[in-house]
């Protein structure tokens, strides 16, 4: 078992030496390294008594407590290529008494691969992710391993929702104009796994679509689903997703191909949603979170995402037009994921330094 460093005030100052101070427009920002020696983190989870689950897209689920991480047995088969592998995990609040666990990650088939989510419950000794069972798949499918989402949220009343990529399927990524493909969607699902949202015409379980790719998803103060999805070459956008309505991928676009190329007919059609906000250039936004404000008063009710290309967190200000706030520091190399702690601290992962931070107003 690879053993990852966590940082403890007592017992390891040399990781406690690695802290630093980024300033904010709230203030010094302290952060600190909780674990590092991570082979690409993807997604984490907080249990009730302080642990803590992270993915590693190779395929491995971390539980790190009580200073030490340990594997968990019992995770499903990944197909690790590309952009594929295990991505997200998701903590139920009634974890206390369900013990499950949420994953989402990339499905193999005899023709391809897809994004997919399951459950399991996670043993007493939290070794275990027993009688793990995938819940929804898309049909797998020959193409690039690209662009599978994919988050995977706990809505107010219980239910989940999944966020899906486009994969790159389809003529010029139409799959993700067409209701009965899982690709470049939100999925709602019940507790048990069966569809939630069901319409005429629609594949079951899909919520919305003219998605791309939706690496960030959150619940907004009022309960609705936020997600944040990449565009190409500009137009990285920023959603608040209700139930069938389409966000225009890839008939409509604030960005260009790559190529220079423009995408579809423009920047609106009829019957397609507008982003909230968008980014150009793009800055491949990752993981979403409201912050509460517990900890920084002055960032109550803001939102953050990590920007996978710049290296930086933005914070999002929503009384203030989505204004952008650039938090950037050595540890923010390639953040793939922010949330809020039960503490009302902020955690962060950073791809480029294969590590989970804390984030906090300095001493």
């Amino acid at each position: 078992m690879r053993a990852l460093m966590l940082a403890t005030c007592l017992a390891l100052p040399q990781i406690v030496a690695a802290q630093s101070v980024v300033q904010t427009a709230a203030g010094p920002m302290q952060i600190t390294p909780m674990a590092v020696g991570l082979d690409e983190p993807w997604g984490i989870g907080f249990l009730p008594d302080g642990s803590y689950l992270v993915t590693e897209r190779a395929g491995r689920l971390n539980l790190i407590t009580d200073g030490v991480a340990a594997p968990v047995d019992g995770a499903p088969e990944v197909h690790a290529r590309g952009q594929g592998g295990l991505l997200d995990v998701m903590i139920p609040r009634d974890f206390a008494t369900s013990r499950e666990v949420w994953l989402t990650y990339s499905e193999a088939g005899v023709r391809g691969s897809a994004t997919a989510v399951g459950k399991g419950r996670l043993s007493e000794d939290g070794r275990t992710l027993e009688g793990f069972t995938t819940v929804y798949s898309g049909d797998p499918r020959a193409g690039a391993a690209k662009h599978y989402g994919s988050r995977v949220v706990e809505a107010a009343d219980g239910t989940i929702f999944v966020t899906t990529g486009e994969r790159g399927t389809g003529p010029a990524g139409m799959d993700a104009q067409d209701p009965a493909r899982i690709e470049g969607k939100v999925i709602h699902l019940n507790r048990d796994g069966t569809p939630a949202a069901r319409r005429d015409g629609w594949r079951e379980g899909v919520f919305s679509i003219g998605h791309r790719n939706l690496q960030g998803a959150a619940l907004g103060p009022d309960g609705a689903l936020w997600v944040v999805d990449h565009g190409a070459k500009g137009g990285d956008e920023l959603n608040r997703v209700e139930a069938g309505r389409n966000y225009g991928w890839p008939v409509i676009s604030h960005g260009v191909d790559y190529n220079g190329d423009p995408i579809g007919v423009g920047t609106e059609a009829p019957g397609m949603e507008q982003p909230v906000h968008f980014w150009d250039p793009s800055i491949a936004p990752s993981g979403l979170m409201f912050y509460s404000g517990s900890q920084v008063d002055e960032w109550a009710g803001d939102m953050f995402t990590g920007s996978l290309k710049f290296d930086y967190i933005a914070r999002l200000d929503p009384e203030a037009g989505y204004a952008e706030e650039r938090i950037e520091a050595a540890e923010t190399a390639r953040v793939r994921d922010v949330t809020e702690a039960p503490d009302g601290s902020i955690w962060f992962l950073s791809v480029g330094n294969g590590a989970v931070y804390r984030m906090a107003p300095a001493p």
